[in-house]
């Protein structure tokens, strides 16, 4: 069988070059395609989002992975993550990608993981364009994400002090302090080995800000009739399982949601088997390669 093939490209995003790698499948004539998110802060090279760009293109589906904007191999200013700005990120990916002469427009769905697949979420609901939504470890509320990750009193209250400095220090400056990523979205050590090397230490407190008033669960009713599936780690502790349960709760029909057992933030990590025929099963069903 003959490989699938890959190509960089760049495509445009509000003024901004975005970097981007194009999987196509072996087969000829117009194929069904993903527009596939990293997570935060991070890449689309050696990270979640490659193996799930890969894996769709085995499996005959087109899958367009690309760095937002701030990120990776992509312009503008680094660190500086919005959730809207990657909200148009992948709308316009969208618009590029659908533009393709071997790639049907009308079958078109994102997939996204951690923070990219709130975005999805969020982006997904939102453009009529998207055939289906994938989300993998995702979350819907900022604010209740961020207490279930800073859960103790302690914690929280470290958490929503940086937020305020940060505020303060805006307002005095005109400018966004730095801040660990870590102390925004706390992972254990082990889990870490999982992010791309190209995944950046620090982010501006406007993304943390950001991120705490993001709010994916109110949109994500707009979906339905199209089909989407929320994709969780039982065992997650990076981002609280409940964020996907709530999501499916408000979602219309078609839906499905799975939790993993035994999974925590990273399910197709290590090749994880049982993952990859919850995916493809889904596949077959609600985003098939044959239409």
């Amino acid at each position: 069988m003959t490989q699938p093939t890959e190509q960089e490209i760049t495509f445009p995003s509000d003024g901004i070059e975005l970097a981007g790698n194009l999987h196509l499948p072996s087969a000829s004539g117009e194929h069904p395609a993903f527009v596939v998110l990293h997570g935060f802060a991070g890449s689309k090279n050696n990270s979640h989002a490659e193996l799930m760009a890969r894996l769709l293109a085995a499996w005959g589906y087109a899958a367009l992975r690309f760095d937002f904007r701030g990120c990776g191999k992509s312009g503008g200013k680094r660190g500086y993550i919005l959730c809207h700005d990657q909200v148009a990120d992948a709308k316009n990916a969208l618009t590029w990608l659908s533009a393709r002469e071997n790639i049907d427009p009308a079958r078109i769905a994102v997939i996204g993981h951690s923070f990219g697949a709130a975005v999805a979420c969020y982006a997904g609901s939102i453009d009529q364009r998207f055939a289906a939504v994938i989300s993998s470890c995702g979350w819907g509320h900022g604010e209740r994400k961020f207490r279930g990750q800073h859960a103790s009193p302690e914690a929280w209250a470290k958490f929503t002090g940086m937020l305020d400095a940060a505020r303060r220090h805006k307002e005095k400056t005109g400018q966004p302090m730095n801040v660990p990523r870590f102390d925004v979205v706390p992972m254990a050590e082990h889990l870490r080995k999982n992010l791309s090397p190209s995944a950046q230490m620090e982010v501006s407190s406007d993304t943390a800000q950001s991120m705490f008033d993001f709010k994916a669960e109110e949109v994500i009713h707009w979906l339905s009739p199209r089909p989407v599936l929320f994709l969780h780690g039982a065992d997650d502790t990076v981002t609280p399982t409940e964020q996907s349960i709530r999501l499916w709760e408000k979602a219309g029909q078609p839906k499905d949601l799975v939790l993993i057992t035994g999974t925590d933030h990273f399910p197709l990590a290590d090749n994880n088997s049982r993952t990859q025929s919850i995916l493809k099963g889904w596949l077959d069903t609600h985003f098939p390669v044959s239409s």
